[in-house]
């Protein structure tokens, strides 16, 4: 992926680790922060239970939580230098997309963080993996996921990586264009919006697809990818499948519980999203197809 030459996002800020110490208010864990931690948990092998146990015993009860201060390494500047270019990319093209309907893009904030983190969603931990807080327009990641990535997610790359923070951009977008809180609001009318093809899962799918449109006018506006950085994507979004995690970590597939997608459908909408570059083929609310 030729990314080098892309313009920096000044919109980047430390929470952690070469930030210095970060304190926070209490509050526990939002509720987008315990499904990224269930996520991450189940990637990892490890018991879902115990890990909420951990992040709430670090950042719960109402005291002031800290990161570790340590000055960045080479290789943390190396990632800042790359989570910039990708997150300008992304303020430039829905600049456009924007300004096409005479509206005006909010650029998001992008939160680096090491070990722990308060956000307006509640505390997060590293295990929470990347995810976005609506509370407070940011998106948050810890670089270390992109190890983990590299470990455990299909192999990872530089393009992979360009997909994850793409999709938590989608989420920015669906923020600022009413989508989320119609979510929510359907959250807190009692209703039911997990399973194959809910609420959630729909909403899920629409952030990939959102990453597969940037993509797209990534690569009309500078001829970005290269051979390979497709099937880096998509072997990300397939290893992040609702049926794939489900069957790694408990043996069976439960569809009644997906929040974010089969591999197949997350694969299906980042290619509707990066063949048509349009932002109405991405309606995963109206499709009766996932």
């Amino acid at each position: 992926m030729r990314w080098r030459d892309a313009r920096r996002s000044s919109n980047i800020e430390n929470g952690g680790s070469g930030g210095g110490m970060r304190f926070g208010g209490g509050g526990g864990l939002g509720i987008g922060g315990i499904a990224a931690v269930v996520v991450i948990s189940l990637i990892l092998g490890k018991n879902p239970l115990e890990m909420l146990g951990l992040v709430n015993s670090v950042v719960g009860g109402g005291g002031p939580v800290a990161t570790q201060n340590a000055e960045p390494s080479a290789e943390n500047n190396a990632n800042r230098d790359f989570v910039a270019a990708i997150l300008g990319e992304t303020e430039d093209v829905w600049g456009a997309i924007f300004q096409q309907s005479n509206a005006q893009y909010e650029q998001p904030k992008l939160v680096l963080f090491s070990g722990v983190v308060q956000t307006a969603c509640g505390g997060a931990s590293s295990a929470s993996g990347p995810f976005y807080c609506p509370g407070d327009h940011k998106v948050y990641l810890d670089t270390s996921f992109f190890d983990e990535m590299r470990a455990k997610l299909g192999g990872g790359g530089d393009f992979a990586e360009a997909y994850v923070i793409a999709h938590e951009v989608g989420h920015h977008v669906q923020t600022l264009v009413g989508v989320s809180a119609k979510v929510n609001a359907a959250r807190q009318a009692g209703k039911d919006v997990k399973g194959d093809g809910g609420l959630l899962v729909r909403q899920e799918l629409q952030a990939d697809c959102y990453a597969g449109l940037w993509a797209h006018h990534a690569q009309q506006r500078h001829n970005w990818l290269e051979a390979g950085d497709i099937e880096e994507a998509m072997n990300t979004a397939t290893a992040i499948g609702d049926d794939r995690l489900q069957k790694q970590s408990q043996g069976e597939v439960v569809p009644d519980a997906f929040t974010h997608g089969t591999a197949a459908q997350r694969v299906r909408w980042f290619t509707i999203g990066f063949e048509k570059g349009d932002v109405g083929a991405c309606d995963t609310f109206a499709s009766k197809q996932l």
